[in-house]
């Protein structure tokens, strides 16, 4: 099968696509034929070799958590899915940019019929990470949230579950993303020089953050007299330490039960996952130098 892989960290150039042998599921896993990957910033940075310390990488290195597919073969003791079935899940070993991907059962759930093949294989680390956020900020009827990033893969998403949660949302965002932001519910606000001010001309009170994106909106919040307590950064590890704010994101909201709820809720039509683009997996280096870019409107998705 073809698989991503790289062999040193580096740019996207160290970033190829291989003749790898098809895994076989061992005792509670699953094969699954992958129809979708989504992709993320933390992918990129893991290669750069600038969270080493944090997440070291074993060379060679395959990528990618996120997935959507069909189940090709089940290992020993798997009772909730059978071969044809399609599914909506993760794997933690860094191997779903892949045409095959050995997944434990527990961490797959159905996919919908109303869900597109590249919006659930673009779900989980943005969907997780989002849903662990909007959690860690206790939102309630009547509060107001900025969400730096808001129109990003993990904002776009939080700045939805936050509006469900009862709150008058702020999204930082810049202006070509303000008209997607307000059509759904969320007031935008362009980030940068003197968006404190703004922030505080849309909103008076502000009772809590999420931060998706760091360089310095942790102090911001804290700027804007929000507690420590209610503010949750999910790129700014420094300022957890710090500051006393919260960290919690993929790992908070990784399970098969966040996932399917949120699937539902796209199946719904209660929930939009934004596909900035997609890309074959032969194509993967430019599916990074795209995300590289920012300014990306939701996800970027490597398709089968």
């Amino acid at each position: 099968m073809k698989a991503v892989r790289f062999d040193e960290y580096g740019t996207v150039d160290v970033l190829k696509v291989v003749d790898v042998p098809t895994p076989a599921p061992g005792p509670g896993q699953v094969l699954v034929q992958v129809k979708a990957a989504g992709i993320n910033p933390g992918e990129a940075k893991i290669r750069a070799g600038l969270l080493a310390a944090r997440w070291p990488a074993t060379f060679p290195s395959g990528q990618g958590s996120d997935l959507a597919g069909v189940v090709t073969q089940t290992g020993p003791g798997v009772t909730g899915f059978a071969a044809g079935d399609e599914v909506i899940g993760y794997t933690d070993n860094r191997a779903s940019q892949a045409e095959y991907a050995v997944v434990e059962e527990q961490n797959l759930t159905a996919k919908p019929a109303g869900v597109p093949w590249e919006v659930a294989g673009a779900l989980y680390v943005a969907g997780a990470t989002a849903y662990a956020a909007v959690r860690a900020v206790a939102l309630t009827e009547g509060d107001t949230v900025v969400v730096s990033g808001a129109a990003g893969g993990v904002g776009s998403i939080a700045v939805q579950l936050a509006r469900r949660a009862g709150a008058t949302v702020i999204g930082l965002a810049s202006p070509a993303n303000h008209e997607w932001l307000t059509g759904h519910g969320v007031i935008p606000v362009a980030y940068g020089d003197g968006a404190e001010g703004r922030i505080r001309q849309a909103a008076g009170k502000v009772d809590a953050f999420i931060d998706t994106f760091g360089e310095g909106y942790v102090r911001l919040a804290l700027d804007l007299g929000v507690e420590p307590s209610r503010i949750d950064t999910i790129a700014d590890f420094d300022a957890i330490t710090e500051y006393g704010v919260k960290g919690d994101g993929n790992a908070a909201g990784a399970s098969a039960a966040n996932l399917a709820e949120l699937a539902g809720l796209i199946a719904e039509g209660q929930l939009e996952v934004p596909v900035a683009a997609t890309f074959p997996l032969s194509e993967v280096q430019d599916a990074y130098r795209r995300l590289a870019t920012g300014h990306v409107r939701g996800k970027i998705v490597l398709t089968a």
